[in-house]
């Protein structure tokens, strides 16, 4: 019998957590669905032959108790002056200082819900002596719902309003009802109901038709009862702007008063007991709780409406921003008017670190020997078991050199790459990378400013056949390259991307190599730099093509990571914030904007769906999808112009509504899960990508033709050496091909290099990250050089 699995106690919370939020906006929903004003609906059955005509010439006010049928109304020149849709924080409260103001009682029809939400405006109204009586709990049409409908509406209203007053009524009057003379069979049918559970119907026979809002003087004269009879009259505190009806009632009342009219409650003016009787203990207690379950769920509600304000204002802020300074940014680098200085045409140094890249590391290495710059090649293999290193020495491809290594982790795989570098300037890449001809030569033009210490390149990606990667492609054209050409010209680019990217040595040297403290080593050492005053840049023609994870659970794994390391670094380089000069510039810019736009933005934005689907349930739909859709057109246009000014096909944005209700959620839930385990201090291990190779090794070819092609290499796969380097000993290297560089002094030593971690190789395959409560981490790879660099010429004031 198969074992059965039972749900991780995290999920469990979560769970839970998940339920308790929506019962919050189910509760909170259905207390504010819009109200419509009771003018507004259309019986579906009109027919009223069942409606007996001494009912329908009849009063006001109906009884149909033991299956009886009576009516009645007011006694002439007497008049109640009845309020619904209320109560409502603002008008009600204006209702009664007029009705104060000239002595007069009033009867309110409240709505359950309204109570529910403003329970003190009904303890003011019993307490300036008028009475209330019930008119739904969310203002449905009683003619239309089933009879549990009717009762369960009933039931809540006098729920919340034990609650709120600890007292009950017996008057009611249904939504969309007039007088007797309109009834329709079907609301006859509601009269009975509401019979049999105690409740006495009360219409109107005088309708000011205050909802028409046709002008203060056509109420008044509309709410005056004919030929000195009495009346009960319609009016509203709620459901819309009522100062019309404030001023009309302001005029009525002495009106009515010099014809002669009193004013009274509905049941005084019928010979009534009062329509509140007190409540019993049970249902005070049970209505309280109720009261209090409303009240948890409106003030959350409340704040995340605050919360979501906050995060449209930050979306279209940071839109604002960055489209401006991405647009000025192409009118500044525009090729024809931008130079950095004298062209670079010195050979450079491209590190490849690889672990089990079998599938793509031929593709990365043709195309960089595909270039039009001079570099030299060093694959470094950091314990890779699938026969990586044996694919490069079996290619023989001059000017490549192929570096073995115990697995120690991607950041040490880097800082041997970087030892054995002979140039001063290092390109570093991923092994499923592939760069185009000129990547190299564009990335490097700008270290002819001095001040320049590291250069972002334009990554991309090339398997874009499934949706996926197609949802990945908009994201990094618009959320990536977009930023970088922003954060180039405030001089605070947070990341330099492991796909693309060089460094000045000297500015390595400076920051102590690559660290493994985080699990995004691009962005700790892009950060490190900038804290060390250096200028990190963007070039956006030097392009690289990445394979991106073509699954949802690939995607996630990487994101989170990326997540998680991001993160990490903002906390590590903190400090940068307190600085002077270029890396307080960082610390204040950079990091100020990865915690409001890559941190607080996303972990806000999911209310903006939220907040669609609450809005789609219980407000108005079609204001709600106006206001998603006003906000999905800004982003349309936003996303244009990245693709324009990234020269990328527009059809792709075909997919962008789907980005935007599924893919940016997943994304959502990978940065809170990277929060939980931020504040949780949970160590990750470095998760590898399973790549397929195909994309890489077809654009390969088709960027650097023949040349590019890769043959068929049989592959020994043999194991990874069983030793790291041994410390006074070089490491162990195969050289391929001649010298790799220009340079007459011969190929350069390693320098010292610290001895490989012991890590085991992990089970799923990628860079195992060694924790340092495990193996304690040794100082990083400080790369020497055959000679000195020469000292950039950017004084320390500039820093």
């Amino acid at each position: 019998m198969p074992r059965l699995r039972l749900p991780r106690p995290a999920w469990i919370v979560v769970a839970l957590l998940l339920a308790g939020f929506v019962s919050i906006l189910a509760v909170d929903g259905f207390v504010r669905a819009t109200i419509d004003i009771d003018a507004t609906a259309v019986p579906e059955d009109p027919s009223f032959d069942k409606v007996p005509a001494d009912i329908q010439s009849g009063g006001p006010v109906i009884d149909a108790a033991a299956g009886r049928l009576r009516s009645a109304g007011m006694p002439d020149r007497t008049v109640a002056l009845t309020f619904d849709d209320g109560p409502d924080p603002k008008w009600s409260p204006e209702v009664l200082r007029v009705l104060q103001k000239h002595g007069v009682p009033g009867t309110f029809f409240v709505v359950g819900s309204q109570v529910a939400q403003y329970p003190d405006v009904v303890r003011q109204m019993r307490a300036a002596g008028a009475e209330v009586g019930l008119h739904t709990f969310s203002h449905v049409d009683l003619a239309t719902v089933p009879a549990e409908t009717v009762q369960r509406e009933m039931a809540q209203t006098q729920l919340v309003l034990a609650g709120a007053i600890g007292e009950t009524s017996y008057i009611s009057r249904p939504p969309y009802s007039s007088g007797a003379s309109s009834l329709t069979n079907a609301q006859l049918d509601t009269v009975r109901l509401l019979a049999e559970i105690g409740q006495l119907t009360v219409l109107s026979d005088v309708d000011s038709r205050d909802w028409e809002r046709a002008g203060i003087a056509k109420i008044v004269a509309s709410s005056i009862p004919g030929n000195g009879r009495g009346g009960i009259v319609l009016l509203h505190d709620g459901g819309g702007d009522r100062t019309q009806t404030i001023e009309a009632l302001d005029r009525l009342i002495p009106e009515l008063k010099q014809r002669g009219y009193r004013f009274t409650t509905v049941t005084e003016g019928m010979g009534l007991p009062p329509a509140n009787q007190p409540a019993t203990g049970s249902h005070q207690q049970e209505g309280t709780v109720l009261l209090t379950a409303v009240g948890i769920a409106t003030t959350v509600v409340d704040v995340l409406g605050w919360l979501l304000l906050a995060a449209v204002v930050l979306i279209f802020l940071r839109l604002f921003v960055v489209v401006v300074l991405a647009a000025r940014h192409k009118r500044q680098r525009r090729p024809d008017r931008w130079t950095w200085g004298r062209p670079i045409t010195e050979p450079v140094s491209v590190i490849v670190p690889a672990y089990n890249e079998r599938e793509c590391i031929a593709s990365t290495v043709r195309s960089l020997l595909a270039g039009d710059h001079p570099i030299e090649v060093v694959v470094v293999d950091d314990g890779s078991t699938d026969g990586t290193a044996d694919i490069v020495e079996g290619l023989g491809l001059p000017g490549v050199r192929v570096i073995r290594q115990r697995n120690a982790g991607k950041p040490a795989a880097l800082n041997t790459g970087i030892a054995y570098a002979r140039h001063d300037i290092i390109v570093m890449m991923d092994g499923d990378t592939v760069f185009e001809p000129t990547t190299v030569r564009l990335l490097v033009q700008p270290f002819a400013d001095p001040e320049v210490g590291a250069v972002a390149g334009n990554a991309k990606i090339a398997n874009r056949t499934g949706l996926v990667a197609k949802l990945q492609h908009i994201e990094y054209v618009i959320g990536f390259n977009l930023d970088r050409r922003a954060y180039d010209l405030l001089r605070c680019m947070p990341t330099v991307p492991g796909a693309v990217g060089a460094f000045r040595r000297s500015a390595l040297r400076e920051v102590g190599g690559l660290s493994d403290d985080t699990l995004a080593e691009d962005t700790d050492l892009t950060m490190a730099v900038c804290a060390a005053g250096w200028r990190v840049v963007y070039e956006e023609r030097a392009i690289a093509w990445t394979e991106a994870p073509a699954t949802l659970s690939q995607l996630w794994r990487q994101r989170y990571r990326w997540s998680y390391g991001t993160m990490q670094s903002m906390w590590k380089h903190r400090r940068s914030a307190l600085a002077d000069g270029n890396a307080g510039r960082f610390g204040r810019v950079a990091l100020a904007h990865l915690v409001l736009f890559q941190v607080v933005l996303p972990l806000l934005a999911p209310l903006i769906d939220v907040m669609l689907v609450f809005g789609l349930l219980f407000l108005n739909p079609l204001t709600t999808l106006a206001g998603w859709g006003a906000v999905l057109v800004v982003q349309f246009a936003v996303a244009a112009l990245a693709f324009r000014l990234d020269r990328e096909s527009m059809r792709a944005l075909l997919v962008l509504p789907l980005q935007q209700v599924a893919y940016r959620q997943l994304m959502y839930a990978v940065l809170a899960r990277s929060a939980v385990t931020a504040v949780g201090g949970v160590r990750l291990r470095w998760q590898k990508m399973h790549r397929s190779g195909t994309a890489n090794a077809a654009l390969a070819a088709e960027l650097g033709g023949e040349a590019a092609r890769v043959p068929h290499v049989p592959v020994p796969v043999r194991p990874a050496p069983p030793g790291g380097p041994v410390p006074g000993r070089p490491l162990t290297r195969v050289v391929a091909g001649g010298p790799p560089t220009r340079r007459g002094d011969g190929p350069a030593g390693p320098g010292p290099v610290r001895p490989a971690h012991t890590a085991p190789a992990p089970s799923r395959g990628g860079y195992a990250e060694v924790p340092p409560q495990v193996v304690p981490p040794a100082g990083p790879v400080v790369p020497l050089q055959r000679r000195p660099d020469p000292a950039p010429s950017r004084g320390r004031e500039n820093r």
